[in-house]
């Protein structure tokens, strides 16, 4: 009697999603318990490249919520997903919520010199000018956004929920056989002040870059990793590495074994590849025991599937839960 009352809470949402994230919008739904019914739109192109599309079953979804599942993997998506985003509000929707798992130009909100664009800023305005349902303004939710002041760059016709991958990451670990030799690593200041709150329990190490001459050193901060399974935590990785550098200095201070989490597993051009087991046995590897990404970043989870260290943390439940917010 529990159950179904606590089902019929449950509004039932209409999931849309781009070609990237199918797969993750199919465990979306199978984790929703019936909540969530996938929907499609024809992601088809005119002779000159540019998107002809067509949002099925447009009628039937008149006063029905409604979410999309985004992924901005380059800029040759994003205008293709804009647009079907910027469309569906005025289908007579009865609430919008868009999923951006990874909010990808969040790594360039800087401006150091005169000259410099800052994406991110542009990003979060073309965002937050998407139209209104008949439910209000749109709700976004994105995963650990690179730089924490991002949150503040969207206008007041969108409402940010952001939301984070860490909860999977402690679930895991408390499955380890070693669950309770565990201390976790940053590999700079803003990695702490991003997450550690949400791991007060764990020893933690504090790593930092450092200058000698030309180069960017990697030195422990604070913190001890002799003997202890160290897991470096971190929101995403790019080139890999800092994760490496971080990696030899936590070895040589005696860590048992080092592994990685990140929730945006970005690697451009195959970076991936420098981190699999199969190439340590000819010095090209580097050593971790696990490492952890979730699937934020679909193209990456495609290319890594059942390759050693690797290990895909799905965010699907936590997206269903979001979307019910």
């Amino acid at each position: 009697m529990e159950e179904k009352r606590e089902c019929g809470k449950k509004k039932q949402i209409q999931l849309f999603y781009c070609a990237e994230s199918e797969e993750l919008a199919k465990k979306v739904a199978e984790q929703s318990h019936h909540s969530i019914q996938l929907q499609s739109i024809a992601w088809r192109k005119f002779e000159d490249g540019f998107p002809n599309l067509f949002i099925n079953n447009a009628q039937d979804i008149r006063g029905q919520h409604v979410a999309f599942l985004a992924s901005f993997s380059s800029p040759g998506v994003i205008f293709e997903q804009i647009s079907a985003i910027f469309a569906l509000p005025k289908l007579f929707i009865a609430s919008f919520t868009l999923v951006l798992p990874f909010f990808p130009t969040g790594s360039f909100e800087r401006m150091e010199e005169e000259g410099d664009v800052a994406t991110a800023f542009t990003m979060a305005r073309i965002l937050s000018m998407i139209p209104k349902s008949r439910g209000g303004p749109t709700s976004l939710v994105i995963y650990d956004i690179h730089a924490l002041q991002e949150r503040f760059y969207f206008g007041d016709d969108i409402l940010p929920c952001f939301e984070t991958g860490i909860p999977l990451l402690l679930q895991r670990l408390r499955q380890l056989p070693d669950a309770d030799n565990i201390t976790i690593a940053f590999p700079d200041d803003g990695a702490w002040k991003r997450f550690h709150k949400l791991l007060l329990h764990f020893p933690m190490v504090v790593c930092a870059k450092v200058r000698e001459g030309d180069k960017r050193i990697v030195r422990i901060k604070e913190g001890n990793p002799e003997g202890r399974h160290v897991v470096i935590v971190d929101d995403l990785v790019q080139s890999g590495g800092t994760l490496i550098e971080c990696q030899k200095v936590l070895a040589a201070f005696g860590a048992a074994k080092v592994s990685a989490y990140v929730t945006h597993a970005v690697f451009p051009k195959q970076s991936w590849e420098q981190f699999l087991h199969s190439n340590i046995a000819d010095g090209s590897g580097n050593q971790f025991a696990y490492f952890w990404i979730t699937d934020s970043c679909p193209l990456t989870v495609k290319a890594i599937a059942n390759r050693m260290p690797f290990e895909v943390l799905s965010l699907a439940g936590s997206i269903a839960d979001a979307l019910q917010i």
